[in-house]
C-alpha cells in the first residue's frame, strides 16, 4: 500500500481558504447585487469588462421575459430580472455549478421572478418559449458552429420585435456582423471598448 502524502498545516489551512466561496457585491444599473462564486466559474472576483459593458448598453422593459444564454453564475440574468420585475427572467448553463450558484444568489438578492435550470445552449429551453430579451457573454474560445446554434436556436425563440444582444472579444465582431445580418437580417454595434464589442439584432417579422 502507497503511503499517504503530507500536507503541511500551512497548505491545508490555505486550501480551506480556497474552498470558501468568494462573496463580493456589485452595483449594475443602479440595482445593488450581493455574489457568491467559486473557482473555476467565468470571472469569480468580480463583474467582468465585458458582461459591464453589455449591461451598460442594452435596453430593458418592466415586463420583458428575458433570457440568459450561459449565465455563470448570474450577473446577468439577476441585473435582467431586477430591471424587469413585471417580467419572467429565465437563466440557463451547460455547468451544474453554475446553475447551483445563480440559484444561491437569487435566493441570496431576493430574486423570485427567475427560472433557473441546466442547458446546454437552448436544448432544455422549449421552442414554445418566447422572450422579449435574450443576452450572451459568447464564450471566445468555441467553434462559429455553436455560434450558428445559438443565433438560429435564439431566433426561434423571440417574440416580435425582440432583442437579442450579445457581447463578444472585439476580433469576433466582424463574424457577429456577418452572422447577425444572416441570421436576423440585421445588425446593430452597440458600443466597441477596447477589448470587447457589444451588438444587437432585433426580429421583425
Amino acid at each position: 500500500m502507497g503511503s499517504t502524502p503530507r500536507i503541511g498545516a500551512d497548505t491545508r489551512q490555505w486550501l480551506e481558504q480556497l474552498r470558501r466561496d468568494i462573496v463580493f457585491t456589485e452595483t449594475i444599473r443602479g440595482q445593488s447585487l450581493t455574489f457568491h462564486t467559486t473557482w473555476g466559474l467565468f470571472s469569480p472576483k468580480g463583474l467582468d469588462e465585458g458582461s459591464r459593458l453589455l449591461l451598460d448598453h442594452l435596453e430593458v422593459a418592466p415586463d420583458d421575459d428575458t433570457l440568459d444564454l450561459g449565465c455563470g453564475y448570474g450577473p446577468l440574468g439577476l441585473t435582467l430580472a431586477r430591471l424587469a420585475p413585471e417580467g419572467t427572467s429565465l437563466l440557463v448553463d451547460k455547468d451544474f455549478v453554475a446553475v447551483d450558484y445563480s440559484r444561491r444568489n437569487a435566493r441570496i438578492n431576493r430574486i423570485d421572478n427567475v427560472e433557473i435550470f441546466l442547458s446546454n445552449g437552448f436544448d432544455q429551453v422549449g421552442e414554445e418559449r418566447r422572450f422579449d430579451l435574450i443576452v450572451s457573454n459568447l464564450p471566445a474560445k468555441t467553434g462559429k458552429e455553436l455560434y450558428y446554434l445559438y443565433f438560429y436556436d435564439a431566433l426561434l425563440r423571440m417574440n416580435p420585435g425582440a432583442r437579442f444582444y450579445v457581447v463578444t472579444i472585439s476580433g469576433l465582431r466582424r463574424f457577429v456582423q456577418r452572422a447577425f445580418n444572416e441570421v436576423f437580417g440585421n445588425y446593430r454595434k452597440l458600443k466597441q471598448g477596447r477589448s470587447y464589442t457589444v451588438a444587437m439584432a432585433r426580429f421583425d417579422p
